[in-house]
């Protein structure tokens, strides 16, 4: 039986709710159900294409911090472009594989400091194919991508992905895109974040 302060959670069945200090209890319940359903709130996930410019390592720092800051995570995606026709697929499997290893080193050694001083939950996944294409086709399927965080270059061109995603194709994205300068230094860097 429940006392005058108490009153039973709609679904565990638990007295929550007592005056005093079972309020933390009536959240736990609350959330317990929140996740029986299915309604658990998701990190908020960045994806940042991962590539060896400078720029790349700012957009990543930039994401890092702000994941941090979120209590999200960070998605790295690092693209290998095919190949142009080589006569000798042997040839041609070569060559992507070495750009692969690359790709995967790169990101691998962009990711390791600033994950451990962020301390972020980071997930990197290389995919093969044409940059703009492989990276519309990535977040078209995610729906828990929070913002495509991309380096703008410091000087001349921003970049194909900054010139696709914040031009021809903002419109049309399933997240926001975050465009971080490449001259950002880290301390402006961590006032942003």
């Amino acid at each position: 039986m429940l006392g005058p302060a108490q009153s039973q959670c709609g679904g565990c069945g638990q007295a929550c709710g007592e005056i005093g200090g079972q309020a933390l209890a009536l959240k736990q319940c609350l959330t317990q159900q929140l996740e029986q359903m299915g309604a658990a709130e998701q990190k908020r996930t960045y994806l940042i294409v991962v590539d060896d410019s400078e720029e790349a390592r700012v957009a990543l720092r930039f994401a890092a911090r702000r994941a941090a800051k979120t209590n999200g995570r960070v998605e790295v995606l690092g693209i290998v472009e095919a190949q142009d026709f080589v006569q000798f697929g042997g040839v041609q499997a070569a060559i992507e594989q070495e750009q692969r290893l690359r790709i995967e080193g790169v990101v691998s050694s962009s990711i390791g400091e600033i994950l451990d001083e962020s301390g972020v939950e980071a997930n990197i996944i290389v995919q093969q194919g044409e940059v703009v294409r492989t990276v519309r086709d990535y977040l078209a399927g995610r729906d828990d991508v929070a913002a495509l965080v991309l380096g703008a270059a410091p000087s001349g061109s921003p970049g194909p992905l900054v010139a696709n995603f914040a031009g021809n194709d903002a419109g049309k994205l399933p997240c926001p895109v975050m465009i971080i300068p490449g001259s950002l230094s880290d301390e402006r860097l961590e006032q942003l974040s």
